[in-house]
């Protein structure tokens, strides 16, 4: 057995049409692989960076052009019985033939395929292409022949298994890809090889047990051996002649348990399988690692409605999630290191849960491996996203193919936790004028209430599988019903106030947002308008929600006051999507006892963008990061209005009880104390303790000048509560006092405020695009003080460092 990989020499051409500029036309480019067309052509500086300005316009082209990649590589026949051309992933509609011979075709970039070349190579030379038909003619194509279905967006995304986002999203390019885009090689092999390999992991009081299924491929009818070890256990099985499946039942004693971060180690164990001929000889080998633990999500109703609990190992799980999309428009520029910078950033906001949103791709072995490693547990959906979907051929096919696959791939992570089968075509379906335009045409009902469970329950039973994001659990009732398992909250940014969040107590919140700017290096560095205002053409292009722009404007409106000129726009943009969360996921945590998670709308972008997310595109962290760290703390003190008052509500994320003696004051802006009450916090593990706050904490004298301040310690972060909103409140003009010192690595920013200071953030980007800072939106009382280390490649100057636009807090607006 050998595998040669088929990495080099190639080179990619377009084929002619009218679109391709003449620069381009019927040019060689060399291409690299695993790669895509745009990052080929960008690479060799024949198109504009489609990620700045309205680049993104010109290079539209690219996905209405077919495209043909070839390479050349040296074959040394050695006796083998097979030699297969493995594709791991083709984007999209690709025609392969080796040596002028067509070997096969596929229309699926969700799912690998295999092409048995043996016959057709020669001793030497061998020429292989691989043509790309444009993924737009052949979604028309299917649009046309089956008849259109409504979606979310005016792209044809749904006539293809594709990437959906390919085709533009409210916070995405319309950036079409073709191309070579997952590894591609060889694979020589003679009398049979493992085809499939497919560990089911389950608990059985405190040993663990893995069924061990196995399929092989046979050239040779003869009997096979497949060996197993894991943890110490071995076990091995014939395959009889004629047959090509296999189980083995291997039981590890009292293994180490694999456990969420935040509830023990993330032990995992090397499976090492092997086949073996009747002489005994390897004909081939797969290994992995595995991590034992249960899991188990309870949907039972109760007195609530239907809840939606994960549990892993017993133990339930209070989701702090976030949604996660493709991390670059161009998968393949997506390395190992980036998702660990992306994964390294979730866990320091304290997210223990990332969902896999279904208009994006399964994700990468790293992701999972990574996610593993980490703690972080994963919900995978199918790729369904904002559309009716056609369950005609060749769809039903391609998705059966697809489904089957990634849930084998998938199986040995014990960091996937659910499997969901869409993003929000049930409820679409419900609730967006679908039924009227489908006219009884397939819609994708059949993927998520039949096929797709049937698939992950032959396959993986070890996991959960939820029909839809959201979903209520059953027909009977509305997909959306906050009542009934999973919930989206949209009429919040869409509509209404972020306030609103409180009028919902959910039993899990899979998806709620606000959206904000990127960081200010970001912008400068993607868009060159001069000057930047909020509405520039640069500004507006990367700009890609409905009304985007109104709806920030009208979240200023309700709560902050009028800014005076872009760089205050900025800043308080950014500054109302922190606190719309951060209100969002307090409110709900502080209702735990009905709402077992939250996974906030969203982590990561794609390219630089207005969005929803916490870390920019250029991976630089917003102030919602910030935001997300404190309201998903282990331990949160939190001040929530309950029954027409105001209660103090203390959450426990730990599994240690917290005990501890707090103060809640009554304070003025000037800091001077009006009431004060101490309570001692007594906090079972993963539990939370509402205290309700007396008549004379709860109302103030002077709203606009008066806050509530509840502190237990170092056992949590402060909290605060506003009697009035920021536009509304007699902010006193920002004063403070600030000193620098070198350290290695950066400075330390220490300020003291002179009058209160609403939420200081330095954005040290303006001065130095690699700066960043450990702490962000921090409120002052006069004469209290705070430490800001500043990271950066270079030092920047202390002046610029700590006066304005880059130390901001509400209360300095018209301050020079």
């Amino acid at each position: 057995m050998s595998r040669q990989a088929l990495y080099d020499g190639w080179t990619v051409q377009a084929s002619p049409g009218p679109q391709v500029p003449a620069e381009i036309a019927g040019r060689p480019v060399p291409a690299t692989v695993p790669g895509c067309v745009h990052t080929d052509l960008l690479d060799a500086g024949l198109i504009p960076d489609p990620f700045l300005d309205d680049n993104e316009r010109a290079v539209a082209w690219i996905g209405r052009t077919d495209w043909v990649y070839r390479t050349t590589f040296v074959h040394r026949p050695g006796g083998d019985e097979r030699v297969d051309l493995v594709c791991a992933g083709l984007d999209t509609v690709a025609t392969l033939t080796v040596n002028g011979v067509e070997v096969g075709r596929t229309e699926n970039m969700h799912r690998g395929y295999r092409f048995d070349v043996r016959a057709l190579l020669r001793d030497g030379d061998n020429d292989l292409t691989v043509r790309f038909d444009s993924a737009y003619r052949y979604a028309e194509a299917q649009q046309e022949r089956l008849g259109d279905r409504p979606n979310a967006y005016p792209e044809p995304f749904h006539f293809i298994r594709k990437m959906a986002c390919n085709f533009g999203w409210d916070w995405g390019p319309t950036l079409v890809t073709a191309g070579i885009w997952q590894d591609i090689g060889l694979h020589a092999w003679s009398t049979a090889r493992l085809a499939t390999v497919r560990p089911l992991v389950t608990m059985d009081g405190r040993d663990g047990r893995v069924e061990l299924h196995v399929e092989v491929e046979r050239v040779t009818d003869v009997p096979l051996t497949v060996r197993a070890a894991v943890a110490g256990t071995r076990a091995d099985v014939v395959i009889p002649a004629g047959q090509s499946t296999a189980v083995l039942t291997l039981t590890v004693r009292e293994p180490a348990l694999w456990w969420p971060r935040g509830y023990g180690d993330q032990a995992r164990h090397p499976i090492d399988v092997t086949l073996h001929a009747p002489d005994d000889a390897v004909l081939d080998n797969w290994s992995h690692r595995i991590g034992f633990r249960s899991v188990r999500l309870d949907t039972t109703p109760d007195a609530h409605g239907t809840p939606f609990v994960l549990s892993v190992n017993d133990v339930p799980v209070f989701v702090r999630g976030v949604n996660w999309i493709p991390d670059d428009a161009f998968p393949t520029r997506i390395t190992r290191d980036r998702l660990a910078e992306r994964f390294d950033q979730a866990t320091a906001a304290n997210v223990n849960l990332l969902r896999v949103w279904g208009g994006g791709r399964y994700e990468s072995a790293d992701f999972y491996d990574l996610a593993d490693e980490r703690g972080l547990l994963v919900q995978q959906d199918f790729l369904f996203a904002c559309a009716a979907y056609p369950e005609e051929e060749p769809f039903a096919t391609e998705v059966a193919a697809e489904a089957a696959e990634q849930v084998t791939r998938l199986a040995p992570y014990p960091s996937l936790v659910l499997w969901t089968g869409n993003n929000e075509n049930i409820w679409g379906w419900h609730d967006w004028d679908w039924q009227a335009a489908l006219a009884g045409r397939t819609w994708g009902r059949g993927y998520y209430l039949d096929l797709l469970p049937r698939i992950v329950g032959e396959l993986d039973p070890t996991r959960p599988y939820w029909p839809g994001s959201p979903w209520s659990g059953t027909e009977e009732i509305h997909p959306n019903d906050p009542a009934h398992g999973t919930t989206h909250i949209w009429d919040v940014w869409n509509t209404d106030d972020y306030t609103k969040y409180r009028e919902y107590v959910p039993r899990f919140v899979a998806e709620f947002g606000y959206q904000g700017p990127p960081a200010y290096a970001t912008l400068r560095r993607a868009v060159s308008d001069e000057p930047l205002t909020p509405d520039s053409p640069g500004m507006a292009h990367h700009q890609k929600a409905a009304n985007g722009d109104a709806k920030l404007q009208r979240g200023l409106d309700a709560h902050l006051p009028a800014p005076g000129d872009f760089d205050d726009w900025h800043y308080l943009t950014q500054l109302n999507q922190a606190r719309a969360i951060q209100l969002g996921v307090e409110h709900f945590r502080s209702h735990r006892d009905v709402c077992a998670g939250t996974i906030v709308w969203q982590l990561n972008d794609c390219w630089p963008v207005t969005s929803w997310s916490a870390v920019d595109g250029d991976g630089r962290r917003k102030p919602l990061w910030y935001a997300l760290r404190h309201a998903y703390a282990d331990r949160l003190l939190t001040v929530q209005p309950r029954d027409g008052g105001l209660a103090l509500v203390a959450v426990n994320e730990t599994a240690e009880a917290w005990t501890a003696p707090a103060t809640v004051t009554r304070v003025t802006l000037t800091g001077e104390p009006r009431a004060k009450t101490s309570v001692h916090l007594d906090v079972p593990a993963y539990s939370s303790v509402v205290l309700a706050l007396s008549t004379e904490l709860a109302r103030p004298d002077e709203g606009r000048r008066e806050l509530l301040v509840a502190e237990a310690g170092d056992s949590a972060e402060r909290a605060l509560w506003f009697f009035a909103e920021d536009r509304e409140i007699d902010w006193p003009a920002a004063e403070w006092d600030a000193t620098i010192e070198a350290v290695d690595g950066g400075q330390r920013v220490r300020i003291t405020a002179g009058t209160v200071l609403r939420d200081l953030t330095l954005f040290p980007d303006r001065l130095d695009a690699s700066a960043s800072v450990d702490k962000a939106l921090v409120t002052l009382l006069p004469g209290e003080s705070t430490t800001i280390t500043v990271r950066s490649g270079a030092t920047v100057d202390p002046t610029a460092l700590t006066s304005r636009p880059v130390l901001r807090c509400v209360n300095d607006l018209g301050r020079a």
